[in-house]
């Protein structure tokens, strides 16, 4: 093996496929201060100094006390505008601005139903819960079921790395049981499984799979301006907090497709005939070669003539596919290749290169 050096490594472990020029897993940058960082130290002291005690009161001691949905999400919005997260522009595929509460409620995410969200920073669950006041869960690349977690844990897990597996402490459960248990509550999934910086969609987990044929699964986009507040990166706590408190104002960008149902749980839906063609068709990948395209088709688990793959039948791709191009066109992003396994690799190889 050549001895390359750490630049040389990370080089060549750099997640940019071939003709996308997406790199999903490389930090925004932050814009310099330059001669206003003394207004921005002065909201960063401020902000931390009020933000870091109520969310602590929170999370140690509102949210496990008796006092309602509606009480525990004054709270929560009470942590979003601290640090100047009050400018939200909300979109729902279908919907005029300012007619969703009069006509069309049953276009947004309702209890009974899964969210499946973009994961690109921990404001994502904390805006949810403030929302919809949901249960969050965890998925991995190889189980169809999920692991339910709490908020802070949903939050965190945008801080931490990625996982190819399940902890061995943890309590997995598919979609239908952790519904069943719980009507009156929606469930929110990450089917990425891992962070990125909300430039692309990585491939997915197949958690949705376990859903109900009836349930109702709203893709749902969050993005941020500015975008420097994402945790594409592990252990960025000081970074992502000082990002956070030093900006005047965030904006966040929600978009809400229509829903869709899991019609692989359906036994009487006969799995469709999926060619290579019809998949480039249908993908945001019409720009790849064609070995490219059947290689990321076998890498996802459908090959050329729709037979099962990876352990997912032909259908069962169909569903992710739908979810995900959803989000890639919510979000204006493309989907890539890149999963987990890519990211333990960038990441590695980040971190040598900053030693």
């Amino acid at each position: 093996m050549l001895d390359l050096p750490p630049f040389a490594h990370c080089k060549l472990l750099t997640p940019r496929p071939s003709g996308s020029g997406v790199a999903p897993f490389f930090p925004v940058p932050t814009t310099p201060a330059g001669t206003h960082l003394p207004f921005h130290l002065f909201l960063f002291c401020t902000r931390t100094t009020l933000l870091i005690p109520i969310a602590l009161a929170y999370f140690l001691v509102f949210s496990w006390l008796p006092i309602g949905s509606l009480g525990k999400k004054a709270v929560l919005w009470l942590i979003l505008g601290i640090p100047g997260i009050w400018w939200i522009d909300i979109q729902v595929d279908g919907v005029k601005r300012g007619s969703l509460a009069k006509q069309h409620s049953s276009r947004v995410p309702q209890p009974g139903s899964i969210i499946a969200s973009s994961f690109t920073s921990p404001i994502d669950a904390l805006y949810l819960a403030a929302i919809f006041d949901p249960i969050f869960t965890a998925s991995f690349p190889n189980t169809r079921k999920v692991q339910r977690i709490s908020l802070l844990d949903a939050m965190l897990g945008a801080l931490l790395p990625p996982h190819t597996s399940p902890p061995p402490s943890a309590q997995l459960l598919d979609l239908s049981s952790l519904l069943a248990q719980n009507p009156d509550r929606s469930v929110v999934v990450f089917p990425e499984t891992t962070t990125t910086n909300g430039r692309g969609i990585l491939p997915f987990s197949p958690s949705l799979l376990s859903a109900p044929p009836k349930t109702k699964i709203f893709p749902v986009s969050l993005r941020y301006t500015p975008a420097d507040i994402t945790t594409p990166l592990p252990h960025t706590y000081l970074s992502f907090l000082w990002n956070l408190c030093s900006k005047p104002t965030h904006c966040i960008r929600v978009r809400i497709a229509e829903c869709t149902h899991n019609a692989s749980a359906s036994p009487s839906s006969p799995p469709p005939h999926r060619t290579l063609e019809s998949a480039r068709r249908n993908s945001y990948e019409t720009n790849f070669l064609d070995v490219l395209a059947e290689q990321d088709m076998q890498r996802t688990g459908a090959d050329a003539n729709g037979d099962e793959v990876d352990g997912l039948r032909a259908e069962e791709r169909k569903v992710l596919d739908k979810i995900a191009e959803a989000l890639a066109r919510l979000g204006r992003v493309k989907r890539v290749g890149l999963g987990v396994d890519e990211k333990i690799g960038f990441v590695r190889a980040w971190t040598r290169k900053k030693r």
